[in-house]
C-alpha cells in the first residue's frame, strides 16, 4: 500500500449534457437529457437540473419525458465530446504522464513521477489548481478524488460531485469506508449486495469485519478475496498508462419487442458491419463473437463463442453471431440486441478456409450468462467490463432502433446559408426547427424550415474559447 495520497480519480460533471449546455447558451441552467429520444430510448446522462426530478442514467426515456416533460431530450453527438474529452486529458497529462483514462470522462492519475513526496496540502493545491485549469480551458467542471488507492480516489470522487475535491489522509481509509453501504465498493452489484444483505453484511464496514473464509464461502475465491481486500481499503493496482479496449461492440433497442427472425438477422448483420469498421480502423481483431440481446420483461442474455483465431472479418462475425441468435428463444419478442467482439489483439489470423466450410461445427467454447454483476460497470475497474461499453467510448450505443424518422436529429449541429450555424431543436411532419446560436453567442433565435431545405446542411461541432480577460489591466503608464 502506498503512503501518500498520489492516487488520483478525476470525473467529468455530468459530462455530455455538460457539453451540450456549452455549446448551446439556451439550454444553460435547464433540465438536459441525452440518449435515445425515441420509443425505447433510455437517457445517456441527465443534467443536474434533471436529476432534480428523478432522472438518471439508464431511465428508459418515456420515463424521464413522463418526470420532467419540460426537459431537452438531446440525441448524442460523440464527436463533440471526443474533442472535449481530449482538451481535458490534455490537461490532466500537463501535471502527471502516468494517466490512465477508463472512459471518456474519466481518469486515474499518479503523481508519484513529479511529486512522489507528496502530502494532503500539497496534493489538494494540485488537484485545485488542475480543476481550475480545466474549467478555464474547456470550461467543464470536475470533481476529483484522491488517496492511496485507486479504490479510494474513486469513491470520494463520486462524493466530491458536483465540482469538488477531496483528498483523504493515509491511514484514514478504512475508517471512512466503514459507514458506506456495500454497494460503494466496486463489484458489488445488484446481486452480490442482495447476497451480503441476506446475511447481514450491508456495510463495508460489517463486510471488513468478516474472516475472509467467511467472504469466500459466500462470494467465491477470486469475487470474495477481492471485495474483503477493498472493504478493508487495500487495493494496490497501478496506473496503467496504456489501457487496451476489452471489447468493440454497438446494438440497437427497437421501438417495438421483435420476434421476426428475418428481421434479427438484419440487425445482427447491421451491427457487425459497424464493429467490424471500428476493429479495422483501430488496427484490433478479436477471437470472442459476443451475442447481447434483452427480452421483453427487461432481462438480458449474453452468449458467446470463441474462434480458434482473432479476426476483423465481417463474414466471420456475422455468421457466428447468427448461430448464437439461432440458439435464442425470441417468440416472446427481444426489445434490443447487441453484437461484440472480445479477446482484442493487434494482429489478425486469416481464416484460409473462411466461406468454404460454412456448415463446420461451432468454435470451442460457447458460454450464456444471464444479466447479474459481471455485466454491471465496475466503479473502480474491478470486475469485468459490459461487453457494449469499450473504456473510451462510454455509451456509444444506438438507442434510436432502426426506423429513420426524419433526417435531423434533436441536438444535431447545423448550418444555413443565410442564418449560420445553430442547432435541430425538433422535427417531424416535414418540419425542422433550428436554434442560431453557439458557445460563445447570446441566447439565439429560432426558424422552422423544411426538412429538405437545401440551404441547411450538417455541421461539425462548434468550439468553444475562454471569454477575453477583462480590459481592466491595460497599460497606463505612457509611451
Amino acid at each position: 500500500m502506498r503512503a501518500r495520497p498520489v492516487i488520483l480519480h478525476l470525473d467529468l460533471d455530468a459530462f455530455f449534457t455538460a457539453v451540450e449546455q456549452l455549446h448551446k447558451p439556451s439550454l444553460r441552467g435547464k433540465p438536459v437529457v441525452v440518449g435515445g429520444v425515441r420509443g425505447r430510448g433510455v437517457v445517456s446522462t441527465a443534467s443536474y437540473e434533471a436529476r432534480v426530478f428523478g432522472l438518471r442514467s439508464a431511465m428508459p426515456t418515456a420515463e424521464a419525458r413522463r418526470r420532467c416533460p419540460n426537459a431537452a431530450f438531446l440525441s448524442p453527438r460523440f464527436e463533440a465530446y471526443r474533442d472535449a474529452s481530449h482538451a481535458v486529458m490534455d490537461l490532466v497529462r500537463e501535471l502527471t504522464p502516468l494517466v490512465e483514462q477508463v472512459s471518456i470522462d474519466e481518469a486515474y492519475l499518479d503523481l508519484t513521477p513529479e511529486h512522489p513526496q507528496a502530502d494532503v496540502a500539497l496534493v489538494g493545491e494540485l488537484v485545485e489548481g488542475l480543476r481550475a485549469r480545466i474549467h478555464a480551458r474547456t470550461g467543464l467542471t470536475a470533481s476529483v478524488g484522491a488517496g492511496t488507492s485507486k479504490l479510494v480516489a474513486k469513491i470520494h470522487s463520486d462524493l466530491a460531485k458536483p465540482d469538488g475535491q477531496i483528498v483523504v489522509p493515509p491511514g484514514e481509509e478504512a475508517e471512512r469506508l466503514a459507514p458506506m453501504a456495500v454497494r460503494a465498493i466496486p463489484g458489488v452489484g445488484p446481486a452480490t449486495a442482495a447476497r451480503l444483505t441476506a446475511h447481514g453484511i450491508a456495510t463495508v464496514g460489517r463486510l471488513a469485519a468478516l474472516e475472509l473464509d467467511e467472504v469466500v464461502a459466500l462470494l467465491g475465491k477470486a469475487h470474495g478475496t477481492q471485495l474483503h481486500a477493498f472493504a478493508r481499503g487495500e487495493d494496490d493496482r497501478e496506473v496503467v498508462t496504456e489501457r487496451a479496449a476489452k471489447s468493440v461492440s454497438a446494438e440497437s433497442t427497437f421501438e417495438t419487442d421483435v420476434t421476426d427472425r428475418v428481421r434479427l438477422a438484419e440487425h445482427v448483420r447491421r451491427l457487425t458491419d459497424r464493429v467490424g469498421e471500428r476493429l479495422r480502423a483501430d488496427g484490433l481483431s478479436g477471437r470472442t463473437v459476443v451475442l447481447k440481446a434483452r427480452r421483453h420483461d427487461f432481462s438480458t442474455l449474453t452468449r458467446s463463442t470463441t474462434l480458434d483465431q482473432p479476426t476483423d472479418a465481417d463474414s466471420v462475425v456475422a455468421r457466428q453471431a447468427l448461430r448464437l441468435l439461432d440458439g435464442l428463444d425470441v417468440a416472446d419478442g427481444l426489445r434490443l440486441l447487441g453484437v461484440g467482439v472480445s479477446g482484442l489483439s493487434l494482429y489478425t489470423q486469416p481464416d484460409l478456409l473462411d466461406g468454404l466450410l460454412d456448415d463446420r461445427p461451432t468454435p470451442v467454447r460457447t458460454s450464456t450468462v444471464e444479466d447479474d454483476d459481471e455485466f454491471v460497470r465496475p466503479d473502480a475497474g474491478g470486475g469485468a467490463l459490459p461487453v457494449d461499453e469499450p473504456p473510451v467510448a462510454r455509451g456509444e450505443v444506438d438507442t434510436e432502433g432502426p426506423a429513420v424518422r426524419s433526417p435531423w436529429r434533436p441536438g444535431q449541429d447545423v448550418e444555413h446559408a443565410e442564418h449560420g450555424r445553430g442547432w435541430v431543436q425538433g422535427s417531424g411532419v416535414g418540419r425542422v426547427t433550428v436554434r442560431f446560436e453557439g458557445p460563445n453567442t447570446e441566447v439565439g433565435r429560432i426558424r422552422t424550415f423544411a426538412e429538405d431545405d437545401r440551404a441547411l446542411t450538417p455541421a461539425d461541432p462548434p468550439v468553444w474559447q475562454p471569454a477575453e480577460p477583462a480590459d481592466d489591466a491595460a497599460d497606463t503608464t505612457g509611451p
